[in-house]
């Protein structure tokens, strides 16, 4: 039976891979071996200590004569700065780097909030400045109530120019964030059982929602600072929002919600709308739903639904939709580790492909690959290293637009059934995927030509974390035990091995090149033989998978 009782023994290796893999982009030897031993509860609540962002802001190194710098904190009119598709994807450049810098769930977390809120930084959501609020508002309430953040939300500036919302007018109604709002981003439409008529909401609903989000604007100097987040907001014309009171549909319980004239009252109507929404249990399991497709799995059967989903959804209500007790119920469940049952057909550990941001953040992490320090080397690291490297090259061949989804719902993996996690995984991505460890190895863009700034040493990777490097064996069974989800059986191990020792040699042969390394440092052996053994295992099935 599926069992959000704790799992009350100590974590072994492979549990507290599953749990750091799961829920942190920054795994390394050293994490994984300061959690072992742990119980899941004591490993879960570090993951929720509070952390700080090692990048206050993000800093543009451009133009080389005069740049740009802080320009997040200038007092210019965001807009005013030039190249923004760049400055956007240095925004998240910032974002990435302190995800990278801390073993916190507040990123996992901030992304999960992404998928479910989704503002795509390249398609509309206006200068990169607004962006960056995006995301810090993301981050603050990461380890907070989804319904507060619904309401914050609302006054985003990036998320009022995405979604046309900064349009809607009492005389000229936008319904477009209303739509997706109740379809996409909170209680989803449910099956549809009529025209314009869905399980969980009427088109009727959307008209009434949109006139209770009407007059919202974006404040394009981000003159306005909200009190609980101090972070800049857009503010509420009261000559633009329709003061009739709104009559939701019997999805809602033929709900009125009494219009209000003055922009203190109007967000009071706001905060009765989000109420009503959030007052419904299907807006709670649509939210337990995307979190187990996020950390868990995929796909789930009836007992699931019945025994983790639904007590899931009951606890987010009762803790007013407050985020932080509902994961650590689940992270901490014998279910999360696959220890309520015994059918070895429906493993969870291993079961979901990497997105490419986990892709590259474990290769960062596990192999200390060196890259520049935006703090003392920000032109190489902002613009060489993520701009052109990771973002232009890397992630665009892997098919994930950073922060940037095509779709209004999201990145595809997180909603489109039956592939969801699969659709990372293709022969259009394939490249992104297998050329990146090629090209930290090689320290130049292989993807699609160019500089990296950032190398991979597979020789002091070895040196420094595998205890038997000298036996090829245990050489092998060492770094796959840190790579991979599930150990390796001897047919692999042999596979792995023909790297380092070919076919019909015996295992001395890589033994004595080792040890020859060690006392006279001529690296020039090794490091081509476990150059292109790094290269196979980490693009192998099982590193795509976690």
């Amino acid at each position: 039976m599926a069992s959000l009782n704790p799992l009350t023994s100590n974590l072994d290796q492979r549990k507290a891979k599953h749990l750091l893999r799961r829920a942190t982009f920054n795994f390394s030897k050293n994490q994984l071996n300061s959690f072992i031993g742990l119980t899941p509860e004591s490993a879960v609540n570090s993951l929720f200590t509070p952390t700080t962002n090692t990048l206050a802001e993000p800093y543009d190194p451009l133009p080389a004569d005069a740049p740009d710098g802080f320009w997040t904190s200038a007092t210019a009119l965001p807009n005013s700065f030039d190249n923004q598709p760049r400055k956007r994807a240095i925004v998240t450049g910032w974002w990435w780097y302190n995800a990278m810098n801390e073993t916190s769930l507040k990123h996992k977390l901030s992304f999960f909030l992404h998928t479910c809120f989704t503002v795509a930084k390249d398609d509309g959501a206006g200068a990169a400045t607004y962006y960056y609020d995006y995301l810090r508002l993301l981050d603050f309430y990461a380890f907070g109530s989804i319904k507060t953040l619904a309401k914050k939300m609302t006054l985003d500036n990036a998320m009022l120019e995405y979604l046309d919302n900064t349009r809607n007018n009492k005389n000229n109604p936008n319904e477009n964030y209303a739509r997706e709002f109740l379809e996409l981003f909170t209680i989803l439409e449910g099956e549809q059982i009529g025209a314009g008529n869905y399980t969980n909401y009427t088109e009727i609903d959307i008209q009434q929602a949109a006139k209770v989000l009407s007059g919202y604007k974006k404040q394009e100097d981000r003159s306005i600072i909200d009190a609980e987040t101090g972070l800049p907001t857009g503010y509420i014309n009261e000559e633009l929002h329709d003061t009739d009171n709104k009559t939701f549909s019997a999805a809602f319980g033929g709900a009125t919600i009494t219009g209000r004239e003055t922009p203190t009252d109007i967000l009071d109507e706001l905060s009765d709308f989000v109420d009503m929404v959030f007052s419904q249990e299907e807006t709670a399991k649509a939210y337990c739903r995307k979190l187990y497709r996020y950390f868990v799995k995929s796909n789930w059967d009836e007992e699931v639904e019945t025994d983790i989903i639904t007590p899931l959804a009951q606890e987010l209500i009762s803790n007013d939709y407050n985020i932080e007790p509902i994961v650590k119920t689940l992270l901490c469940s014998q279910h999360f580790y696959d220890a309520d049952d015994t059918d070895s057909s429906d493993e969870i550990i291993g079961s979901i492909i990497k997105n490419p941001m986990q892709h590259l953040s474990e290769m960062c992490a596990m192999f200390n690959v060196t890259y520049p320090d935006p703090n003392t080397d920000a032109l190489n690291f902002y613009n060489t290293f993520f701009y052109r490297f990771i973002h232009n090259a890397y992630f665009s061949y892997a098919g994930m637009g950073f922060f940037s989804p095509e779709e209004v719902a999201g990145y595809p993996a997180y909603y489109q059934e039956p592939l969801y996690d699969r659709n990372w995984f293709s022969s259009n991505t394939i490249i992104g995927r297998y050329r990146l460890v090629e090209s930290f190895i090689a320290g130049e863009n292989t993807i699609s030509n160019g500089d990296t700034y950032a190398l991979l040493d597979t020789v002091k990777f070895v040196e420094d974390n595998i205890v038997n490097a000298s036996d090829p064996v245990l050489l092998v069974t060492e770094i796959a035990d840190l790579l991979y989800p599930e150990a390796i059986d001897e047919d692999r191990t042999n596979y792995f091995k023909s790297f380092l020792v070919e076919e019909g040699f015996p295992d001395y042969y890589w033994t004595g090149t080792w040890n020859n390394y060690l006392s006279s440092n001529d690296n020039v052996t090794v490091k081509i033989r476990l150059d292109a053994l790094i290269t196979a295992m980490v693009n192998a099935a099982e590193f795509q998978l976690m």
